[in-house]
């Protein structure tokens, strides 16, 4: 519990506070704050009309939140969403790093920010949209490069998050980009094949449900849709900065949209959209040639576009710009920012007539109060909001660059597999933003980056200046890897492939997993045998995200070098190697240490069963040879962990953590390898599971020929080999049936043996 505390402390601290500053604002306002798209929601809960200006994603959540309870109900829920937000994002970066101030930092503005604590309160769409991008984001990159299958869940919540909020058409952009960048699967012909299977399932994810639903809105409307906002926001757009001297003079009828205000004296964007075209009996003349207002809307937009498309685009960037300034203010004709600032006084916003006993009976309908005010609390809310309770617009742009310098590379991010995550974070916090400037500013809009942008420049930062996660001997066990190939995997097929092409290895491959390995791997790779038997050897070393000159080196030594953009751990590398090794024409497989643990003179007698045809897997092991110990808990772990090992699977081992290994390369690439760090028990047990023909042999196990073992402390290392070795048993085992397997297989054996002997 100390560790814990020790090691998310600044998380703990800004938790404590966002959950202190939630519950005052749930008190302040009771039963919750209602703003003028309340009461459309309210409107449309039993109806569920898709026609209406807001599609029916948040719709269907409130009817099903206040089937449950009344506004109070609702703004807690929505209070908490927040919560789960932000700790995902933590979650989310500590899956790239091991810094938890850096990922601390990047859910502070969502803990923190009185923006959005307020909108929370709002009985709105907000926070469920920003949990569905959450939803998306979490299932793109928890796990490295995504499948088809999370591509596909991606792309449904991508939709459900459009249907809440329109401007989520925005992100299919940086979903799409996001899907052909992904591990540097577009270096390779055979990663295309991959960007195509998950690039369809993630399109599909998206049309699905959009598709489904704009039928449903074509049931009614007679026509294809998602919401009935399209011509009034394209209208009050271009209607604030049209010039009607550029419009074509003899078309009456786009005249009459023309606002007859002067451009000096322009209303906002809100007005022309909500107030006159939103206003049921204007324009107040009648529409020439038969022409529909939707109609002529829609053709005094697109004309004013065409007649001043650098004003139009003008506008837009500078309402995009606004979303970093330095201080929250109302800008001319924008949308007043008090809308979002909490007041001394509840407030009751115009929705037309007798709005206040609108509030009043809704109020009390729902939760049987009046709406009110704690003035002691919400005067402290306001102090705090006003006073630097928000997210500083230049802080925003910091985090914005940093996520896409990150994205381009810049610094170590070249090597690092962050780079596509850093760009789907800050990618879709800018377009959202972008999208929303096409529309008018508001800050409200902005409350979408506050989730994007921080996660994205953390990312990004952490690409940048090599706070991925590094070697197991760091500190922290890693997370379990995605199926192979994940992003890191991807990228380093790639890069390998730009440098040795088409071209096959030798029949017998020695696979080295490397991280920081310059002082001795140029000894091992020097005393490497060229045969065994009659067939040539060839070394392929994975160099795991080092930071030294290890692939150099290895390469100056006759090495094939493949490089891993971040350490994952030797896993992770040795994975990488099978893989890479079977798909360049290896037959058979060793694995070997870089640190000249192991002697390579005996690798004749490692390989020599396989090419009899006598096993399928062979590892030496130092207790029926010999074998030097850098410590007596080491020479103590080795015997409980044999012991443990011939107790899970009824087999007599005497040395489960053996690096010294030959093996078939089918046999590498079927089993499932997932531990980034402490692998060779999961591959021992995983061959066995199958059925393999396992064979131990007597070798040599030296002490390292330079520098410390990554392995961590003894006690820490043994435990986290007990946990992977019981769990793999149980999945291998227990799960997938490994007994029943491995009784097949030596079924199958004898059954050819005794066929042999009969046809002798």
């Amino acid at each position: 519990m100390t560790g814990f505390l020790r090691r998310h402390w600044l998380l703990l601290i800004l938790l404590a506070a966002g959950v202190t500053l939630r519950v005052l604002t749930w008190l302040a306002y009771q039963p919750a704050l209602l703003y003028i798209d309340t009461f459309r929601y309210l409107s449309n809960l039993d109806q569920l009309r898709p026609t209406d200006l807001n599609p029916l994603g948040y719709t269907v959540v409130l009817k099903g939140l206040l089937g449950l309870g009344g506004f109070g109900f609702v703004a807690a829920v929505q209070h908490l969403v927040g919560l789960l937000i932000a700790l995902a994002v933590y979650r989310l970066v500590l899956r790239y790093t091991t810094r938890t101030w850096l990922a601390a930092l990047a859910t502070a503005p969502l803990l923190l920010d009185a923006y959005q604590l307020q909108i929370e309160e709002n009985i709105m769409s907000e926070v469920w949209f920003q949990a569905l991008l959450m939803g998306a984001l979490w299932a793109l990159l928890a796990k490295g490069a995504p499948n088809w299958r999370r591509a596909a869940l991606a792309g449904v919540l991508i939709a459900a998050a459009v249907l809440t909020r329109t401007i989520g058409i925005t992100l299919v952009v940086p979903f799409a980009l996001y899907l052909i960048m992904a591990g540097g699967a577009w270096r390779t012909r055979a990663g295309w094949k991959r960007i195509g299977i998950r690039g369809l399932a993630g399109l599909l994810g998206v049309v699905i449900p959009l598709v489904a639903y704009s039928g449903y809105f074509a049931s009614q409307a007679g026509r294809w849709g998602l919401t009935g906002a399209q011509s009034n926001v394209l209208y009050g757009r271009t209607a604030a900065i049209a010039d009607c001297s550029q419009l074509p003079s003899g078309d009456a009828g786009l005249l009459i949209f023309c606002p007859p205000e002067p451009m000096d004296d322009r209303l906002g964007i809100d007005y022309y959209t909500h107030f006159r075209y939103g206003n049921p009996d204007w324009p107040f003349v009648p529409l020439p040639d038969g022409r529909t207002k939707e109609q002529l809307a829609n053709e005094f937009a697109w004309t004013v576009i065409g007649n001043q498309p650098f004003t139009f685009a003008g506008a837009i960037l500078e309402d995009f710009a606004k979303n970093f300034s330095p201080l929250k203010i109302t800008f001319p004709n924008d949308v007043p920012v008090e809308r979002w600032q909490f007041q001394t006084v509840y407030p009751f916003h115009d929705i037309g007539a007798e709005s206040v006993q609108v509030y009043n009976g809704t109020t009390l309908a729902r939760d049987g109060v009046l709406p009110g005010v704690d003035l002691e609390l919400a005067s402290f809310l306001r102090n705090y909001q006003l006073h630097g309770g928000y997210t500083w617009g230049p802080l925003l742009a910091i985090a914005s660059l940093a996520g896409l310098l990150g994205a381009l590379g810049v610094g170590r991010a070249r090597r690092s597999g962050l780079r596509s995550a850093a760009f789907l974070a800050t990618g879709s916090g800018l377009i959202l933003l972008l999208g929303s400037a096409a529309f008018e500013f508001s800050w409200r809009y902005q409350l979408p980056a506050l989730l994007l942008l921080p996660l994205g420049g953390a990312l990004g930062a952490a690409a940048m200046f090599g706070l991925a996660k590094r070697d197991p001997g760091s500190g922290g066990r890693r997370p379990n890897m995605a199926d192979y190939p994940d992003e890191v995997d991807d990228g380093a097929v790639a890069g390998f492939s730009a440098r040795y092409g088409d071209g096959r290895l030798t029949p017998i491959v020695v696979v080295i997993a490397a991280y920081n390995e310059a002082k001795g791997i140029g000894a091992v790779l020097r005393n490497m045998p060229t045969h065994c038997g009659d067939l040539p050897v060839s070394t392929l070393v994975v160099v795991d995200g080092a930071t030294d000159n290890t692939a150099e080196i290895a390469a100056e030594n006759g090495a094939y070098v493949c490089v891993a953009p971040s350490n994952r751990g030797q896993g992770g590398a040795l994975r990488l190697g099978y893989h890479l090794a079977a798909q360049y024409g290896a037959e058979y497989i060793v694995t070997t240490d870089a640190d000249g643990q192991y002697d390579n003179a005996e690798m004749p007698m490692l390989v020599k069963p396989l090419l009899d045809g006598t096993a399928d897997f062979v590892t030496g092991s130092r207790r029926l040879g010999t074998g030097q110990y850098d410590s007596k808990v080491r020479w103590l772990g080795v015997r409980v962990f044999a012991v443990l090992a011939t107790i899970l699977t009824n087999r007599k081992i005497t040395d489960t953590s053996f690096g010294f290994r030959a093996m078939k390369a089918e046999l590498a690439t079927s089993v499932t390898l997932r531990e980034p760090q402490y692998q060779s028990s999961e591959l021992l047990l995983g061959v066995m599971a199958q059925g393999a023909r396992v064979l131990e042999v007597p070798m040599t196990m030296h002490l390292r020929n330079n520098g410390q073992s990554k392995k961590g402390r003894s006690l820490k290392y043994g435990a986290n080999y007990a946990r992977v070795m019981t769990g793999t048993w149980l999945r291998e085992y227990v799960l997938r049936g490994g007994k029943r397997k491995q009784r097949a297989a030596r079924a199958e054996r004898l059954a050819a043996a005794t066929n042999a002997r009969e046809t002798a």
